[in-house]
């Protein structure tokens, strides 16, 4: 049976504001994908796999608003985080971690 992605539950979960409010939205990483674009503007901007093969992507809308998405090996995606307000950050060559 396919896990399908409803507005409702993403809204949900948009609200909370955090994962830890409340359990991760699930679906299928190109329903999830789909929704994010559709329905709020995001496309994913950043992406990083793990040893593990778990694929974390950063999603923003060109107004600023970003969900964080974790997707297992086996596509199934969840929503981990979202907020509004995202900037991309210049490294700093002061404190070290940047280029000089």
């Amino acid at each position: 049976m396919q896990v399908r992605l409803t507005a409702a539950a993403l809204a949900a979960f948009l609200l909370c504001g955090s994962a830890a409010q409340a359990a991760p939205v699930c679906g299928p990483r190109e329903a999830i994908a789909r929704r994010l674009a559709d329905g709020y503007g995001e496309v994913p901007v950043a992406a990083g796999a793990t040893a593990a093969g778990t694929l974390v992507e950063l999603f923003r809308s060109d107004i600023g608003s970003f969900t964080l998405v974790v997707t297992r090996p086996d596509g199934l995606a969840c929503l981990m985080a979202a907020g509004e307000g995202w900037e991309a950050v210049a490294p700093n060559p002061q404190d070290g971690r940047g280029e000089t």
